[in-house]
């Protein structure tokens, strides 16, 4: 058995699952969660806490069952705090600007980018921790910063090691 997959999730105050043959729904204050499972794993609640098995006879499970626990630990987190994902637009006249259901952003291009912002995530905030990264990801991916002056979408806490110039 997976390490991972021994230790069991603690459902704190306010926080609620249901647990049913083929998956798993977190409910907190901030909203609701479900996970698909895979054949061979079950989630039983005992005592306030998810307790995640793995079929011994199927190879390979040992992994997707450390996986689940994670991916359930991450329900609980996101349903109690939420994620959030911070960004930063360097450089000359780039901007960013929320229209109705998209983000408009101008990255120097000839063009203007418009972004459909994905229900759930707000302002790269979110309850899903999976959605939260991707969607940070594919604005960061319009225009990733680049190494000689550093202009781009970077994340906050991210340091771009700057290159030297050519010389003549």
């Amino acid at each position: 058995m997976s390490r991972v997959a021994k230790k069991p999730v603690d459902l704190p105050q306010g926080v609620s699952a249901t647990v049913s043959a083929d998956a798993v729904t977190v409910k907190g204050a901030k909203g609701s969660l479900t996970l698909a499972l895979k054949t061979g794993i079950r989630v039983e609640l005992k005592d306030k806490r998810l307790e995640v098995e793995a079929d011994t006879a199927a190879e390979g499970l040992n992994a997707i069952a450390g996986a689940t626990r994670a991916h359930l630990a991450n329900m609980v987190t996101g349903v109690t705090q939420g994620y959030e994902k911070k960004l930063e637009l360097v450089g000359v006249g780039y901007r960013a600007a929320v229209q109705a259901k998209s983000l408009t952003l101008t990255l120097g291009y000839s063009h203007l980018i418009s972004y459909a912002i994905p229900d759930g995530v707000i302002v790269v905030k979110g309850i899903d921790r999976q959605r939260v990264g991707q969607t940070a990801a594919e604005i960061r991916g319009f225009r990733p910063p680049e190494p000689y002056k550093g202009k781009g979408v970077k994340y906050t806490d991210e340091k771009i090691s700057l290159k030297e110039a050519k010389k003549k």
